[in-house]
């Protein structure tokens, strides 16, 4: 399932760039968004050091920033820096309920060439607070990294949806020992409006 999500995304990715359509969208525009996403993930044994399962319901509030007007107009990677600033909530399912929260800050580039589609890649992380009732993981200050590509649909002028991938790492960063990584892949829907 993950390799064919991946291949979905990166498929979709590489047919849109070419649809040169100069857009009129308001992501070439905006100063930011606001938005919220949603989703699951699970954390895939083997990959790394990561010997648990662990499955995820995810809650993001979002708050973005653009840092510049479009750059490469006329060209296949047309858009803009925008800079997200990220709540992430994440309960375990599969752990009675325990809990993920930090703080994210990720870098985002938005293809604007499009009409009523902004395709996106985003990396960057942050400091989380990690109560997973894992005592292979030392420390409940932990640090995320990650990285992924997305998907927005507008739905109307100013308001889209959102489909996002994340592979997602979370580890102590060797502050403490053991230090056991929880490496996930996620998958996110979502609302943003624009302003």
């Amino acid at each position: 399932m993950i390799k064919t999500t991946l291949t979905l995304f990166f498929m979709l990715f590489i047919l849109l760039l070419p649809l040169n359509v100069r857009a009129d969208n308001v992501a070439s525009t905006a100063k930011g968004e606001f938005g919220f996403l949603t989703g699951y993930g699970s954390s895939f044994v083997g990959f790394g050091e990561t010997r648990h399962t662990i499955q995820t319901w995810d809650v993001i509030l979002r708050a973005g920033f653009y840092l510049s007007d479009e750059v490469g107009i006329g060209s296949w990677y047309q858009g803009r820096h925008e800079l997200l600033l990220e709540l992430p909530y994440q309960m375990a399912v599969n752990r009675g309920g325990r809990s993920v929260v930090g703080g994210y800050a990720l870098g985002h580039w938005r293809f604007t060439s499009l009409d009523k589609l902004v395709p996106y890649v985003l990396a960057g992380g942050g400091p989380l607070f990690v109560d997973l009732g894992l005592p292979t993981m030392g420390s409940k200050l932990c640090f995320s990294y990650q990285g992924g590509t997305g998907l927005q649909y507008f739905i109307d002028k100013k308001t889209v949806l959102d489909v996002e991938y994340r592979y997602h790492h979370i580890s102590n960063a060797g502050t403490a020992e053991p230090n056991e990584p929880i490496n996930s892949n996620k998958l996110l829907f979502g609302l943003s409006y624009y302003y």
